[in-house]
């Protein structure tokens, strides 16, 4: 895991979280277990719960057992939600970077969190993967900015249920902020003036400007 994604966490994430009293955390997506230790550590300090789950067997990442690991997609709601607490204080997205999933996965479990409590969606910046720098990445250069733009919209409808921050250190993450228990409404897509018969006129105007 890159020193670049360490210091997000240390910086943008954790000092966030570092003083919740009991903290019940869901980790979805586990890998080689870096935010994994790190949200144990917190449980160990606060005395909280973390729950875990991941596609790949993961189950050997640690054996704290204020840790409980489920191997298993994280869209298994049933399943999932059954072993988890019916309220947590942290959620922590870091599996699957695609819109449509982040979109599924922030509407199933974004009820579950307490006013007050924080979703964490990593991997939300193209910047580090499009062709001119090091990591380029087709795939996550778009699922990147998609997700990215997939979040905006949610926010855009629900300004008044969470506050939106980013980092956009290594991949970016976002940092949610649970402000009020009103149901979430649905995203749509949003409606600017950048195609506009205005824009177009103006953009125009400044090329004949700056020529």
């Amino acid at each position: 895991m890159s020193d670049d994604y360490k210091y997000k966490l240390d910086h943008f994430l954790f000092p966030l979280i570092s003083n919740i009293a009991k903290p019940k955390i869901l980790e979805l997506g586990v890998q080689n277990g870096t935010s994994t230790h790190k949200f144990l550590e917190i449980c160990n300090k606060n005395d909280g719960q973390l729950y875990s789950v991941d596609v790949d067997d993961c189950s050997n990442v640690s054996d704290n057992p204020r840790w409980t690991f489920m191997n298993s997609r994280d869209d298994n709601f049933t399943h999932i939600k059954k072993k988890i607490p019916p309220k947590l204080d942290i959620i922590y997205l870091d599996s699957l970077h695609e819109a449509r999933h982040v979109n599924k996965i922030f509407y199933s479990y974004f009820e579950l969190l307490n006013v007050g409590g924080y979703f964490f969606i990593d991997d939300i910046s193209h910047l580090p993967y499009i062709k001119t720098e090091k990591r380029n990445n087709f795939y996550c250069e778009i699922n990147n900015r998609e997700t990215f733009n997939e979040i905006l919209e949610i926010y855009n409808q629900n300004s008044d249920v969470f506050e939106l921050n980013f980092s956009f250190k290594s991949s970016g993450l976002a940092i949610i902020k649970k402000t009020s228990n009103n149901s979430l409404r649905k995203n749509t897509r949003i409606q600017t003036r950048e195609i506009s018969l205005k824009n177009i006129l103006r953009s125009i105007w400044k090329k004949l400007k700056e020529d």
